[in-house]
């Protein structure tokens, strides 16, 4: 099995507990075929869900298929997990009811969310990295306050105004990083998941606000297209496909219907890939059209290692990157937040030999 079908066989096999289709799929795969466990282990791991593997194979009873080493490894990693994914929600609510009493509101997002709201059969699917929450622009500065006088502390203490999230917090005995948001997408989409668009459509579990599932699939996709850039390097995990996956199905209510052309490509065109994955799962629904026929053939050959592609998306990646530097400039002719942050950069030195290739690196320890 090479990348790009152990990648398939990883995805299809993260919808078997709801699709039945795929469940039969899988099970002729696993009587039939050689499968090399090796490049399972290593993909899945790569992709953040080697324990949602683990809990959808065991749900469609198939573990019998698998070398039994293999099931034991899963087990213990999944049991890690379970335990940490524990303490975060245990440490999510602590900080939840020390904003609560401060009369700050936090809105719980991304995989911690998932956690709280109960997005997934067992907890120990998801990995988790930080803790993610949004405040108002308001409470913002209090919040980074209240956490820093609770012994959370940044590493890198350097905020850019603009920048989506505080530097990441940590505090002794606490399993996690926290990020603390007051914004979720950069500028221009800042908008369209905004705190109070958030607050709004959120729900309450266990006392704690989280948002609303359609909110949240929009996050899931748009934060890593938008804010990272991965639309264009067209980088998908499969963590994020198996997040949006369970957050379609639990998408009841009737789709905001979102004016902007830019963010409706970016969804249609992650849904043409994610469904391509998932072999065609009845919960996500997107447009075929001429856009996502041409991302999806290129996605198709970023994974089948096409060289052409890879370099192709190596020059895009680089023309990006500039332009994002050329938007900072130009945003700070008329906002504040900008124009504060460039007028720092242009008074430190080290920015300039950086940029000019004359600053040393740092010899390694």
């Amino acid at each position: 099995m090479n990348y790009k079908e152990t990648l398939f066989f990883i995805a299809k096999c993260l919808t078997i507990s709801l699709e039945e289709k795929n469940r039969k799929e899988i099970e002729i795969q696993l009587k039939t075929s050689e499968i090399d466990w090796d490049n399972v282990v290593k993909v899945s791991t790569a992709h953040f869900v080697f324990p949602a593997l683990y809990c959808n194979l065991k749900r469609a009873n198939f573990l019998h298929f698998l070398p039994e080493e293999l099931v034991n490894y899963m087990i213990h990693i999944t049991d890690l997990n379970r335990e940490r994914n524990q303490q975060i929600i245990d440490q999510a609510k602590e900080i939840n009811e020390l904003l609560l009493k401060n009369n700050i509101t936090p809105i719980f997002l991304k995989g911690t969310g998932n956690l709280i709201e109960g997005l997934y059969e067992d907890i120990a699917e998801r990995m988790v990295g930080d803790i993610d929450f949004i405040v108002s622009n308001e409470d913002f500065r209090n919040t980074v306050a209240i956490l820093k006088k609770e012994k959370y502390k940044a590493k890198n203490e350097v905020y850019m105004d603009f920048h989506w999230h505080y530097p990441k917090m940590v505090k002794e005995n606490r399993i996690a990083a926290v990020e603390v948001h007051n914004k979720v997408l950069k500028k221009p989409y800042t908008s369209y998941l905004d705190y109070k668009t958030l607050k709004d459509n959120s729900f309450s579990s266990s006392n704690c606000t989280v948002a609303s599932f359609e909110n949240q699939l929009l996050i899931t996709i748009l934060q890593k297209q938008i804010n990272d850039n991965l639309y264009f390097s067209k980088t998908i995990t499969l963590r994020n496909v198996y997040d949006s996956f369970l957050l379609s199905v639990n998408t009841t209510s009737k789709k905001r219907n979102l004016k902007n052309k830019i963010i409706k490509k970016y969804l249609n065109n992650y849904k043409s890939c994610a469904t391509e994955l998932l072999n065609a799962p009845k919960s996500i629904e997107y447009t075929i059209n001429k856009e996502s026929k041409k991302y999806l053939e290129s996605y198709l050959k970023i994974i089948g290692n096409s060289k052409k592609e890879l370099k192709k998306i190596a020059l895009i990646n680089s023309y990006i990157r500039i332009k994002d530097k050329l938007k900072i400039l130009q945003y700070s002719f008329t906002d504040k937040e900008y124009s504060s942050y460039t007028f720092r950069r242009l008074k430190n030195v080290s920015f300039y030999l950086k940029n000019l290739g004359l600053k040393k690196p740092k010899p390694n320890a």
